[in-house]
């Protein structure tokens, strides 16, 4: 886990889900999270970058 992805997941969720799965589906998921609410994008960002996965 990158520091940093860590840290865009919490400031810039959609930034953070991209550096960490390209744009893939969960990519477009995150954004579409965002889009209803910044916690759900940020959670799902979150997540992402912990669970470590890769497109």
């Amino acid at each position: 886990m990158s520091i940093l992805n860590l840290i865009l997941a919490i400031f810039l969720p959609p930034v953070g889900a991209f550096l960490q799965v390209g744009a893939t589906k969960h990519f477009w998921i995150n954004i579409v999270l965002t889009i209803f609410g910044v916690l759900p994008g940020v959670l799902h960002a979150v997540w992402l970058v912990v669970t470590e996965q890769k497109g």
